[in-house]
């Protein structure tokens, strides 16, 4: 299994960067130094994208409702990237339609088309449609009343195959990557880091050298500011936590739905896994570990609220599948109002010795831009490393410019293999496909079905390509394959892991 002991790290090398944080930002920023020729280390204590950046609600978009705030620049930017994401990653992140039903007790209609025409105008489209006026007919999932609204196009992704995707592209430019490495401590050492690294899974650790470090932490930046960093503490941080259900598929259409609510926030519902419906998210400030958020009775009552008031089909909170919940690390505000908090990032760069990088806030949707101002910022440091080069490289998988042709190749190059599974795979690994199957020729090559159509393949190709250890990494982050999987289906994929590890 690659990437996952310390012991794998030389101690000889002086390495040029050390990334603490397996999420979408830390991930980012080790895959773009390491393509400017940059000797790197990413280090993530648990899995990867195995916190914040796997609770999101799953969205490439330029942030619609932050236009109320005034943050243009940070809708500009987001936008943009949209039409790069949608290009270099097809496999993982797919256009997606909005229905947003007008109710105008809550926003007038002048508002949300004034808003609608920034929003198409503050960037150039490419791929995607200008909005719309909608009305509803009889056919609607909406409640009769809500009779009206607009249309407009965002992109889904699958976030946490995101951060593994961009993990892979950085190790193929060179860099090592181990998660369930911990940073234990790093000391200021005539200008260079000395950094305590530990496998979590066997207590071993080891000492390694680099010439700048990156706290990428996400929620908890200003925990390992003080802990692992000491006089090198980061800034205050405000953790909101924002919370999902999963219910029943609520609509059988493709579109999903903004909601607006009576509090000013707006809420989600989004087509998820074929079956089921996406419902979120909250925004509430949250204090304690960020591992241990979870979801509160109040705020599933409040998500199912909002969904009834709006959908003909009722839902209660037996009908919640599934749930999760994430910390995000804004911008410390005064605002009172988490919701209205900015999505924005900061990036300090201290030189008052060793150099050290601290990444506050940030999106999923402009990572690849943090990432780039990231090695703006350290290039004082690293002044001839090579330039940007990610915004036209395709992450791995994503390397096709159509879906229909890549899948009629494959179908007619593995005719055996079940079309939905074909769909699924085409969904997560897009060319890699070829590299899961290898020299399959029909099903019973594919082993062992664990549940879902999960076979032993792709479980040992998600070990050895992936960094999957566990059966949560292969069920919640690799896949979401565990909306499907029983409880005994799941011991047993625990148990065949555990003895392959053996």
């Amino acid at each position: 299994m690659r990437g996952n002991t310390t012991l794998m790290i030389p101690s000889s090398t002086i390495h040029d960067l050390l990334v603490i944080g397996g999420g979408v930002n830390g991930a980012g920023i080790a895959a773009d130094a390491a393509g400017r020729g940059l000797d790197v280390l990413l280090c993530e204590q648990n899995d990867l994208a195995s916190g914040t950046s796997s609770a999101s609600t799953k969205l490439i978009h330029g942030g619609l409702r932050y236009l109320e705030n005034y943050e243009f620049r940070l809708v500009r930017e987001a936008l943009a990237e949209r039409e790069v994401l949608l290009r270099n990653a097809p496999h993982i992140i797919t256009p997606m339609r909005f229905q947003l039903p007008h109710r105008p007790h809550l926003r007038p209609r002048w508002m949300i088309q004034a808003g609608l025409f920034l929003y198409d105008s503050l960037s150039r489209r490419v791929t995607l449609p200008a909005s719309r006026r909608l009305h509803f007919g009889t056919d609607s999932p909406l409640v009769e009343s809500l009779i009206d609204g607009f249309e407009y196009a965002d992109a889904w992704v699958d976030d946490a195959r995101l951060v593994v995707l961009l993990a892979m592209l950085a190790q193929e430019k060179g860099a090592g990557v181990h998660v369930r490495t911990r940073v234990a401590q790093a000391q200021d050492d005539g200008g260079l880091w000395q950094v305590t690294l530990e496998d979590t899974l066997t207590g071993e650790r080891r000492q390694v050298r680099a010439r700048a470090l990156v706290n990428a932490t996400g929620p908890w930046v200003e925990q390992v500011g003080h802990a692992v960093l000491p006089g090198r503490g980061a800034e205050r941080v405000r953790l909101v936590k924002g919370c999902h259900i999963v219910v029943p598929r609520l609509h059988p259409g493709e579109q999903a739905f903004l909601l607006q609510n009576a509090d000013g926030r707006v809420v989600f519902v989004i087509p998820y896994e074929q079956d089921f419906s996406l419902i979120g998210t909250t925004d509430e400030d949250f204090a304690g570990d960020p591992a241990g958020a979870q979801i509160s009775n109040a705020e599933i009552d409040y998500l199912v609220t909002i969904s009834n008031e709006c959908f003909r089909r009722k839902i209660s909170a037996a009908d919640v599948l599934h749930d999760f919940a994430g910390v995000r690390p804004l911008l410390a505000s005064d605002e009172a109002n988490a919701s209205r908090v900015s999505r924005d990032y900061t990036l300090t760069l201290d030189r008052q010795g060793a150099p050290l990088l601290t990444v506050h806030g940030g999106k999923i949707t402009t990572y690849r831009r943090l990432a780039e101002s990231a090695m703006d910022r350290l290039r004082a440091v690293f002044p001839d490393m090579s330039g940007p080069w990610t915004a036209t490289a395709a992450l791995p998988g994503g390397d096709f410019s159509s879906r229909e042709v890549l899948r009629g190749v494959l179908q007619q190059d593995f005719p055996w293999v079940p079309p939905a599974l074909l769909e699924r795979w085409l969904g997560h690994y897009g060319t890699r496909t070829r590299a899961l199957l290898g020299n399959a020729c029909c099903l019973e090559d594919l082993g062992e079905d664990f549940g879902a159509a999960l076979h032993e393949r792709e479980v040992v190709y998600l070990q050895e390509q992936e960094w999957a250890h566990t059966a949560q990494d292969i069920l919640w982050r690799r896949s979401k394959l565990g909306l499907r999987f029983t409880p005994a289906q799941i011991v047993r994929l625990d148990a065949w892991l555990q003895r392959s590890r053996e």
